[in-house]
C-alpha cells in the first residue's frame, strides 16, 4: 500500500468508526449500560504523523472484538468499541481518554502509541480509577497500577537488540531518533548497554517529531562510519529516513540498520524497496510460523484485505483484547479494581506465542526476535529467545 493510498484508508476508517458520546459524566467509570451489552474504550491517533503507524492497531482490536462477540462476548455481553482519535496531539489524548472514563463509562481503554501520549492520559486515569492497556514497545522506566503493559519494555528490546548487534560485529553505534521520551529514554538505556559491552557510540541525534529533512544527519552517519545505526526515528519520519539513507548510499548491502519501532506497518508506508536488508527488534513479525500466527493473519486479510500486512503493535493490541477478556473472566466482572486483581499471570496463547502478564509489574514475558527485511516487506527472523521476564526498571 503507498503512503498516499495509506492516508486514505485512515480518513475512511476516521469517518466509520464514530464515537458516541452519551450525556453527563462521573468520576468514577461504571458498567451501567445496556444489559446485553459493555463499552471499551479505543484511543489511537487516526489523523496526524502517528496514524501510519497506529490507525492499523485500531484494525487489528476491532477484529479481536470481533471474534469474541462472534464467541459469545464476554460474561454474555457484547463488547460495543468506542474509538477516539488522538490525532498524534498529547493534550488531545489526555481530553479523549477523560470522555471515554467520564462520558462513555468503559470499563477499560486500549490505546495510545508515542510514550509522550501515554504519560498525557496517566493522571486521567489515576483520577478516574481507571484501566489503559498500552499495546506498544516503550522505554520501560515505568510501573503504574491502572495501566497493563502488552508490549515489550527495554530488557525486552533495547538491552537485547544492543546486546545481538554487539555480537554482530557491534564496537561502534550512532543513535538517531524523534525527539520526545522514547528515543531520548532508550538510547540512555542502550549508550549505557553499550559502555558494559565495550562499544562505544560515535553519534547520536533527534529530530521533531514528522520531521522530513535527514540529510544533514546522514552526513554526519557517513562521515562517522558506524558499525550499526540503531534507530528510533517513529511514525511518518521514517519514508523520509529510509529513502534518504538509501538514496545517500548507505541502504542496507551498505551500512547495517537496526530499529525497534518499524514494523511491517512502517514498512508498508515507507516502501518495501527502501527497507530491505535493514533489521528491527520486536516481539512478533508476520512471518512466525505457527497454527495461531497462520490463522491470525489470514483472518486480518480475510477482513481488511489480501495485501494488508500485520506488524507488532497490531498483534499486541489484539492480545490486549483478549486479556482483558479474560481477566474479566477471572474476575467475574467488570469492576476495574477486580480486573486488575484478577490479571496476575493470566496467560495467552497469543500469534507470537504464549503471553503471560507478570505476576507483579503488569507488563507480559514475552520473546524477543530481531529480523531482516525482505524485498517483499516480511522479515526474515534471524534472532529468537526463550520467553523473557518484563523488568522495567534494569540495573545498568
Amino acid at each position: 500500500m503507498s503512503l498516499s493510498s495509506r492516508r486514505r484508508f485512515i480518513q475512511k476508517g476516521s469517518t466509520l468508526v464514530a464515537a458516541t458520546a452519551l450525556p453527563g459524566a462521573a468520576l468514577w467509570p461504571s458498567v451501567s449500560q445496556a444489559a446485553n451489552e459493555v463499552k471499551l474504550g479505543l484511543l489511537h491517533s487516526m489523523s496526524g504523523t502517528i496514524a501510519l503507524a497506529e490507525a492499523a492497531i485500531v484494525n487489528a482490536e476491532k477484529m479481536a472484538i470481533d471474534e469474541i462477540n462472534a464467541a459469545g462476548g464476554v460474561l454474555g455481553k457484547k463488547i460495543v468499541p468506542v474509538l477516539e482519535d488522538g490525532a498524534s496531539d498529547w493534550p488531545t489524548f489526555a481530553e479523549k481518554a477523560k470522555k471515554l472514563l467520564q462520558q462513555d463509562k468503559v470499563p477499560a481503554v486500549i490505546g495510545c502509541y508515542t510514550s509522550a501520549s501515554r504519560k498525557a492520559v496517566l493522571p486521567v486515569f489515576k483520577a478516574n480509577k481507571g484501566l489503559l492497556y498500552y499495546p506498544t514497545y516503550y522505554e520501560g522506566q515505568e510501573e503504574d497500577p491502572q495501566v497493563i503493559y502488552t508490549s515489550q519494555e527495554a530488557t525486552q528490546s533495547v538491552v537485547a537488540a544492543m546486546e545481538w548487534m554487539a555480537k554482530q560485529q557491534g564496537k561502534t553505534f550512532f543513535f538517531v531518533g524523534s525527539d520526545y521520551i522514547y528515543p531520548r529514554t532508550c538510547n540512555k538505556i542502550a549508550k549505557a548497554t553499550a559502555t558494559r559491552l565495550g562499544s562505544s557510540v560515535v553519534g547520536e541525534e533527534y529530530a521533531p517529531l514528522g520531521h522530513t529533512e535527514f540529510s544533514s544527519i546522514i552526513n554526519k552517519i557517513k562521515a562517522a562510519k558506524p558499525d550499526w545505526i540503531y534507530s528510533t526515528v517513529v511514525g511518518g519520519s521514517n519514508v523520509a529516513f529510509y529513502k534518504q539513507l538509501k538514496a545517500a548510499g548507505l541502504d542496507g548491502t551498505k551500512q547495517k540498520l537496526l530499529s525497534t519501532v518499524v514494523s511491517e506497518n512502517e514498512i508498508d508506508g515507507i516502501g518495501k524497496d527502501n527497507a530491505v536488508g535493514y533489521y528491527a527488534c520486536m516481539g512478533y513479525f508476520q512471518s512466525i510460523k505457527s497454527p495461531e500466527n497462520e490463522k491470525f493473519v489470514a483472518a486480518i486479510k480475510a477482513k481488511y484485505g489480501k495485501d494488508r500486512v500485520v506488524g507488532d503493535p497490531m498483534e499486541c493490541g489484539y492480545n490486549a483484547v483478549y486479556l482483558w477478556k479474560l481477566a474479566v473472566e477471572k474476575a467475574k466482572s467488570f469492576d476495574v479494581a477486580k480486573v486488575i486483581a484478577a490479571s496476575s499471570e493470566i496467560e495467552f496463547k497469543a500469534p507470537e506465542g504464549l503471553v503471560r502478564i507478570h505476576k507483579t509489574n503488569h507488563h507480559v514475558w514475552k520473546k524477543v526476535r530481531i529480523g531482516r527485511a525482505r524485498a517483499d516487506g516480511q522479515f526474515d527472523i534471524v534472532h529468537e529467545s526463550q520467553l523473557t521476564e518484563p523488568n522495567p526498571f534494569p540495573k545498568l
